[in-house]
């Protein structure tokens, strides 16, 4: 059976300044503890963006610049491991990780890497960038799938050729050739459905390119007439 309350017990539980009182006498510590710790955090981001976040990035910036002169130079040793004055992309990776520049400093890492020839690092550095820029991830898949290919891992190079030729269509030069690659490779796996796919991806889609104009004899090598 609930308890009877007495009417003076629900005059006071109706009076809202009584209630706040209580509330506060009970819990007014630790709220003005929860209140401070975010007061804490709010202040710690804007703090973290105006005086580290921010700043670091145009540093990282400015870092690159250098390197960036060396990557357009095809010098991609200096690139990746700087000069004894400016810093590689492997430096700006490192002194400014969480970054924009370090992140677009990856595709360049990687992309030296595959120029010299070491694939493993080519993979690692490639895998860890990511962008919205469409064009340029394309490019990013595209280079991937060279350096497993260079690997001889034809099922991770196919699919990144995959990737490549249909994340930006509106590429009509890489587009139809990474498409190619990726038919090639199936092609040579026995994957004959899968080839089949891609060539004909470039038939519809770019039939003006390169690889459009003379596409039709290989599907016509896999049983396909049109």
């Amino acid at each position: 059976m609930s308890e009877i309350k007495h009417p003076a017990h629900l005059e006071e539980e109706k009076n809202p300044i009584d209630q706040l009182q209580h509330f506060w006498d009970r819990w007014g510590k630790q709220a003005g503890y929860a209140l401070l710790a975010i007061i804490l955090v709010v202040g710690g981001l804007f703090a973290y963006k105006n005086l580290v976040s921010e700043p670091n990035e145009k540093k990282a910036v400015e870092a690159m610049f250098r390197a960036e002169e060396y990557y357009r130079m095809d010098s991609a040793r200096l690139a990746l491991n700087g000069d004894n004055v400016n810093a590689g992309f492997l430096k700006v990776l490192s002194k400014y990780s969480g970054t924009k520049a370090a992140n677009l400093a990856s595709f360049y890492a990687g992309s030296c890497y595959l120029k010299m020839g070491d694939y493993n690092n080519a993979v690692k550095y490639l895998k860890d960038f990511s962008t919205s820029v469409k064009q340029l991830q394309g490019r990013a898949y595209g280079l991937l799938a060279d350096a497993y290919s260079e690997l001889n891992k034809k099922e991770e190079a196919a699919e990144e050729y995959k990737k490549a030729g249909t994340y930006f269509e509106k590429d009509e030069l890489f587009s139809p050739e990474y498409l190619f690659r990726s038919g090639y490779l199936y092609e040579s796996m026995g994957k004959t459905q899968d080839a089949i796919s891609m060539y004909k991806l470039i038939k519809d889609k770019y039939p003006a390119s390169q690889r459009g104009a003379d596409i039709d004899k290989y599907l016509a090598r896999l049983g396909v007439i049109q």
